[in-house]
Formats: C-alpha cells, structure tokens, sequence
C-alpha cells in the first residue's frame, strides 16, 4: 500500500512539474508578443550600429594597408583569426573526448580523435600566422 502511495506522489509531482513548466512557455510567449514592436526598433538600431562599426573597420584596413583589396583581405583574415579560436578549441575538446573517453573502450575512435585534434591545431595555428604573414609580406615587400 505503501508503495502505491509513493507512486502516486511521483506522478503527482510529475504533473505538477509539467504544469509548471507549461505555464512559463506560455507567459514567456505572451511577454514576447507584448514586447515585439520594442524588440524589433531596438534590434534594428542594434544591426545599423554593428553594420556601421564594421564599415569603419573596414575603412580603416583599407586605409592602412593602402588599397582596397588588400584592405579587404586583411579585413577577412583577421575576422577569420577571431572566428577560429573558440572553433578550434570545440574542435580539440571533442576531440580529446573521442579520443580519451571515447576511444578507451574502441581503438578506431581513439585513433579519430587523435586525427581530429592534429587537424584542428594545425588550422588553429595557421589562422593565427597567416594574417602576420599576410600583414609582413604586404608591407615589408610591396613598392
């Protein structure tokens, strides 16, 4: 008897939980349906700003390096050098896992991670060198 009485306790708390959870979807769905219009103006303020800073950014490559197409270049190698160190880093850590946890009990797999994390440090490295080369080579060597 008792046992039942713990079973329909756990269920009870099981539809209290749902209940609950259910109740916060719905008012977050109703906060954001009230709060649209303000998202949408605050978000397109937000885009223009971003849009604005990257063209200067731009701008300032491009006058650094004293042509536009080398300017871009620079541009893109540099957000490519940004972009790829927390890529790399997931790429190590899944990496380490395949090849440490995962590959313990199968060798196929520890030898992938092996291979993935190789993989991912050297395109690591060479998106970390190749805008110095790019900015060493530009400069130092163009007339």
């Amino acid at each position: 008897m008792e046992q039942y009485r713990k079973g329909k306790k756990s269920k009870m708390k099981k539809v209290v939980l749902a209940f609950f959870i259910m109740l916060s979807i719905l008012s977050v769905g109703v906060v954001n349906a009230s709060n649209d219009n303000v998202l949408k103006e605050s978000t397109a303020g937000q885009i223009i700003e971003i849009k604005e800073k990257q063209l200067n950014e731009l701008k300032d490559y491009t006058e650094s390096y004293g042509s536009e197409t080398y300017g871009f270049t620079a541009y893109l190698l540099n957000k490519v050098r940004i972009y790829s160190i927390p890529l790399c880093f997931i790429g190590i850590a899944v990496g380490a896992i395949w090849q440490y946890v995962i590959g313990i009990r199968k060798l196929d797999v520890h030898d992938r991670g092996l291979f993935l994390i190789v993989g991912f440090v050297t395109v690591f490295v060479i998106c970390q060198v190749l805008p110095l080369v790019f900015a060493i080579v530009v400069k130092g060597f163009r007339n």
